[in-house]
């Protein structure tokens, strides 16, 4: 069978959460074009959107026809070709609305699991517990036929143990879509030597039609991207521990987030980072990498305490963030979270702020903020340029990044040498793509 004949019947399991929303547009979409194209008109096209939650399916059909609407009105001349035989519709409204129809029409919403029968391609996006899954694959396998394709949406369990303990025999492949998917361009593509090597080409295949960066990643927990996140964000964490005695730990965590950010010119700091990702989540990804990866006791008290306050951070619903180690007001960073008064210290407190700016001392002159070297011309030049500086920068600040670069290099680098990562091309094309840093972890900035 084909993938233009596979894709034909599609799943998503987890169809109206956050990851597998943005799953279900991207397939809803590829599924409407190929229906629309003249040897298709009269096939069926069915994508399952599964989820328990009755309300989030509801949701889920809103935010779907929202996105195509503005994919249609980004793309109408592309769409004017694929409509050219429809002389009912002339105006580009007419056009940009038959679209959303179409996208739309290809989508089955259920909380019910048996309608995933049929499926030939099915994406599992559900919470990243192991139990959890392999509860649903083992229903799922029940339910589809012997050449479904399972791709799992896990970003650190293991795909072996899931294919082990449900007894797929090869066809499950680990498909990271980064969040949020519609808007993120890389997938990691998680294979293993049992993995069999059709889905692996069908996996990437479908990337191409998704318009996705397949970057490849073996199969060991936590792959490249989270392999190198939770140590990175680690790293941190034991930053706060060292310098809490001078600043406390709302300071600390203040100063680390700031240097990650100005200093390594992110997109934001480790701890809205964190936060984004989620505190629990990170914890959970913590569990499953601590579980597979004997040696390497990665864990840190902070996390722990933070979870058992209950303050979790991840995003609401709606994509609105939710307060974790730093409050947030209209999305953006407001204030640090004291976990010894149970309460968020506001940045609006300027003498409180203006302490730790004291205390972290001077910046290079050559330091641009991150949104403009994205799109110089000169990017590679001026940040070679700005490092050099930073190497030379007497301040504490300065030298929390150079280590913090130091320790980033490193990591990239262990991903390599125990074979996570094939090369320092595919560690540095995740961070690059799926977190989007300027420029890659293994580089010789700083040595």
């Amino acid at each position: 069978m084909t993938l233009d004949d596979k894709i034909k019947r599609v799943a998503v399991i987890g169809a109206g959460g956050k990851m597998g929303s943005g799953i279900t547009l991207l397939l809803a979409q590829q599924m409407a074009l190929a229906k629309l194209q003249p040897e298709n008109r009269d096939e069926y096209y069915r994508l399952d959107a599964i989820d328990v939650n009755d309300r989030a399916l509801e949701g889920l059909i809103k935010y779907i026809r929202g996105q195509a609407l503005k994919v249609a009105e980004k793309t109408t001349v592309m769409l004017r070709s694929v409509y050219q035989d429809r002389a009912d519709l002339v105006e580009n409204s007419e056009i940009i609305n038959e679209f959303v129809n179409d996208v739309a029409a290809v989508i089955r919403p259920s909380s019910n699991l048996d309608e995933v029968a049929g499926a030939h391609l099915v994406f599992e996006a559900i919470l990243e517990k192991v139990d959890l899954k392999v509860n649903v694959l083992s229903k799922l396998k029940d339910l589809c036929g012997e050449d479904t394709y399972f791709f799992t949406n896990t970003s650190s369990i293991p795909i072996q143990e899931l294919d082990d303990q449900v007894g797929l025999e090869g066809r499950i492949v680990g498909y990271h879509f980064y969040n949020p998917p519609a808007v993120q361009k890389l997938v990691e593509l998680i294979s293993n030597e049992k993995t069999r090597p059709d889905l692996v080409s069908v996996a990437q295949d479908i990337g191409k039609r998704l318009r996705k960066i397949i970057i490849p990643s073996n199969d060991v927990a936590g792959f490249i991207g989270n392999g190198h996140f939770i140590r990175d964000g680690l790293h941190a964490l034991n930053e706060v521990t060292a310098l809490q005695s001078e600043f406390g730990i709302p300071g600390a965590i203040y100063a680390l987030n700031k240097v990650s950010q100005d200093l390594l010119i992110r997109p934001m700091g480790i701890f809205q980072l964190l936060d984004y990702v989620g505190i629990e989540v990170f914890q959970w990804i913590i569990d499953v990498m601590n579980k597979n990866i004997p040696g390497e006791a990665m864990q840190h008290e902070l996390l722990e305490r933070m979870i058992a306050k209950e303050i979790f951070g991840g995003q609401r619903p709606d994509g609105s963030q939710k307060d974790g180690f730093l409050k947030y007001e209209k999305n953006r960073p407001a204030g640090v979270y004291d976990l010894e008064s149970g309460s968020y210290i506001s940045f609006s407190d300027k003498q409180w702020v203006e302490n730790i700016h004291t205390k972290l001392g001077t910046y290079p002159a050559s330091l641009k903020p991150w949104k403009s070297l994205l799109m110089s011309p000169k990017k590679d030049e001026e940040l070679r340029a700005y490092f050099n500086e930073l190497k030379e920068t007497q301040s504490l600040a300065a030298e929390l990044a150079v280590k913090y670069l130091k320790r980033s290099k490193e990591i990239g680098e262990k991903l390599i040498a125990d074979g996570v990562a094939a090369t320092a091309d595919d560690v540095n094309g995740v961070l690059l793509n799926g977190f989007f840093h300027l420029y890659g972890p293994v580089n010789d900035y700083v040595s």
